[in-house]
């Protein structure tokens, strides 16, 4: 709902009050959707990424997707989409200074609830990503989950802040909040794995059939009917975080899709994650590096004390 083009910038380091020097700067088409797509695309998935698109910034954003190797559907909006800004150092140091975006009508909201509507029946899983724009409120993410529901579409809600409280209760599929995610829905700090596990557990109550938590370099939390297990990363030279959930909640949905149980396409997610991780700016790993990181990810099942 809120695509952006993305201004990833590589410099030496970043550091208070003192000069660092860039290394590199690269534009791309930016929004959790747009990347989710990509890493879908690049695993073998079939996707459709649906989103507004207008102005100046709208036109750059299709030459982006016009590029990409999939699928897309832009609504047309009247407003210019957002710019987004991504700084990371050597050390994986990572600042994110984000617009809020363009103001939509009820109109132009309801374009896109029609363009996903229409497109519901001939999928098997629905992604609702990233940030509402300014006037739309969360209700519009319960929405989307209840036409998933109803079509008989497995969701994922990918999102934070009201639309992940709002969208949570209307029961997806699964939801993959992050640490600081989480920690807003439950307006709580999370620093143990006891915390992890527990809060994944506490969002689980408050609506979702499962939950996946990501907790960047320690890997992930998954909470299901079953029970609750740990999926711990192996330990690697992160170059550029950022994106990283999208990969993991992308690869998660392609293993589900490839028939897999939750709890190895959860392993999956956290593999492509841990090896976007690995790679510098707004990069993402393909199925082959996802596999090689793959056997040195471990699952086990944890009990919250």
């Amino acid at each position: 709902m809120n695509p952006a083009i993305d201004r990833n910038v590589s410099v030496d380091r970043l550091a208070f009050e003192d000069r660092g020097y860039i290394g590199s700067t690269e534009h791309a088409a930016g929004g959790r959707g747009i990347n989710a797509s990509t890493v879908l695309r690049s695993f073998g998935g079939r996707t459709l990424a649906i989103c507004p698109a207008g102005g100046e910034s709208g036109e750059r954003l299709e030459r982006f997707l016009e590029a990409a190797d999939f699928p897309y559907e832009l609504v047309p909006i009247a407003g210019e989409i957002r710019t987004n800004l991504n700084l990371t150092d050597r050390q994986g140091l990572t600042i994110k200074l984000n617009e809020r975006g363009p103001t939509l009508s009820e109109e132009e909201v309801e374009r896109v609830t029609r363009a996903v509507k229409a497109h519901l029946p001939f999928s098997s899983w629905l992604m609702i990503c990233g940030s509402l724009p300014p006037g739309v409120t969360g209700a519009l993410y319960a929405t989307l989950v209840d036409l998933g529901r109803q079509a008989g579409v497995k969701v994922l809600l990918d999102a934070d802040d009201e639309e992940l409280r709002e969208g949570l209760e209307a029961r997806p599929t699964i939801v993959t909040p992050n640490q600081r995610e989480a920690e807003r829905l439950l307006n709580t700090a999370l620093i143990t794995r006891s915390h992890f596990a527990s809060s994944a557990a506490r969002i689980r109550d408050m609506g979702p059939e499962n939950v996946l938590l990501s907790i960047g370099s320690r890997g992930a939390v998954l909470a299901t009917e079953d029970g609750l297990w740990e999926i711990e990363p192996p330990r690697v030279d992160a170059v550029s975080p950022v994106g990283a959930g999208d990969a993991l909640a992308a690869a998660f949905v392609w293993a589900m899709s490839e028939g897999m149980e939750m709890q190895e396409a959860a392993r999956w997610g956290v593999a492509a994650g841990t090896a976007s991780a690995m790679k510098p700016g707004l990069s993402f790993a393909n199925l082959e590096e996802a596999s090689m990181i793959l056997p040195q990810v471990s699952i086990r099942a944890v009990q919250v004390v």
